[in-house]
């Protein structure tokens, strides 16, 4: 009886296939080791949709979370922005929680977990849909999709955690890595107060190296102080920061443009191999990829005028520099200066007198008494009234 009870209770971890036992690569537990974190330590993962791309963080002994690996995404599906509704084909955004019971070891992807998509803030905005996962293969219909061996990595890395203690770890999904410069760049879009709540939370997060609390008031994301004020004063003190490079950023002339695409895009990690010939299976619309990241330019960059040191231009203008005496007082250059009315008068014709000099002749001349009969004038005054 003892024997049959123990092949009972065993029978559904034996159930499952033994790919969502492997264990974690040798190479990734070193980096864990390296970064002062081991693999029963509490996980968090952090995608960015732009860059194609999910992060592996890892609560080390000194109680911040540190990064420990970036996977490529071989497809994520959609544009830039949250997921609205079923069939939509988005990629959704936001603060998502993920307990255990959400990690599927039958997955028809291979092995795979389910984001958590509706969070609240979603439910709140009326947004539908489900099912929106992380998975193998690299076919998407809104789902990160990462390739098996990829995903069985990241499969195994959040089973430890759990196996640790870790009742569910967050899942955050970003349009692009929330610097200021992105910040800016996108600054026309017309997801930009969503995403600046999300920049809130990156904020903090980048800030003190703690999960943020995350709830939803009045529809929008909101994120709970941290407990200690030390803490807290640092996280103020950093999106501040942040919030004053995006304005710098802006008022030196950043462009600003939109990021477009036919349905998604995939890592250059993957597209490199794919051209090499390797097979990635079954990518879902893979004529879309050649369209993957267009950038539309909304305001074009404005140059930012060059800037003269008051040391350099005062010696400029200084009495003892060679550059002050290039302009005397009264001294008018050729730019300024107006049309002479009677210049063609000045200008002699081929074979004649230049007016300086005929004239104090004529003056010599009269005043002698010989002065000479006047000769035709016709050609000066043609040129004259062709003025």
């Amino acid at each position: 009886m003892l024997a049959l009870g123990a092949v009972i209770a065993a029978s559904p971890a034996s159930a499952e296939p033994s790919k969502a036992f492997a264990p974690i690569p040798a190479a990734t537990l070193a980096l864990m080791q390296a970064r002062g974190t081991t693999a029963a330590a509490p996980v968090l993962f952090r995608a960015y949709k732009k860059e194609s791309e999910i992060e592996v963080w890892k609560r080390a002994g000194t109680g911040r979370f540190v990064h420990v690996k970036t996977f490529p995404i071989c497809r994520w599906s959609g544009q830039l922005g949250p997921k609205r509704k079923s069939g939509d084909r988005q990629t959704p955004e936001g603060f998502y929680t993920v307990p255990q019971r959400q990690m599927n070891p039958n997955s028809r992807y291979y092995l795979s977990f389910d984001v958590g998509y509706p969070n609240a803030y979603d439910r709140a905005h009326g947004s539908t849909g489900s099912a929106v996962m992380v998975h193998g293969v690299c076919s998407s219909m809104g789902c990160f999709a990462m390739t098996d061996q990829v995903v069985g990595e990241i499969y195994a890395i959040a089973r430890e955690a759990f196996a640790g203690g870790q009742s569910a770890f967050q899942f955050q999904s970003f349009p692009f890595r929330m610097t200021a410069a992105n910040m800016a760049r996108h600054r026309t879009d017309a997801n930009m107060d969503f995403w600046r709540q999300l920049k809130e939370g990156a904020d903090r997060f980048d800030a003190i190296g703690e999960e943020p609390a995350v709830t939803v008031a009045g529809g929008r994301y909101a994120f709970a102080p941290a407990k200690d004020p030390v803490k807290e004063a640092q996280v103020v003190a950093y999106h501040r920061a942040e919030e004053a490079r995006i304005a710098t950023l802006v008022e030196e002339g950043s462009a600003a443009v939109r990021t477009t695409y036919s349905d998604g895009a995939q890592h250059p990690f993957w597209a490199a191999l794919a051209a090499r010939g390797t097979s990635l299976g079954d990518v879902s619309r893979p004529e879309a990829l050649a369209y993957a990241g267009q950038e539309v330019v909304v305001i074009a960059a404005r140059p930012r005028p060059v800037q003269v040191a008051e040391a350099v231009w005062s010696r400029w203008v200084a009495p003892d520099s060679p550059l002050s005496r290039t302009r005397m007082p009264g001294f008018v250059p050729a730019y300024e200066r107006k049309a002479m009315l009677f210049a063609p008068l000045a200008t002699a014709a081929p074979g004649a007198e230049a007016y300086p000099v005929a004239w104090p002749r004529l003056v010599r001349l009269s005043l002698s008494g010989h002065l000479p009969a006047p000769g035709p004038t016709r050609g000066a005054i043609d040129v004259l009234a062709q003025r």
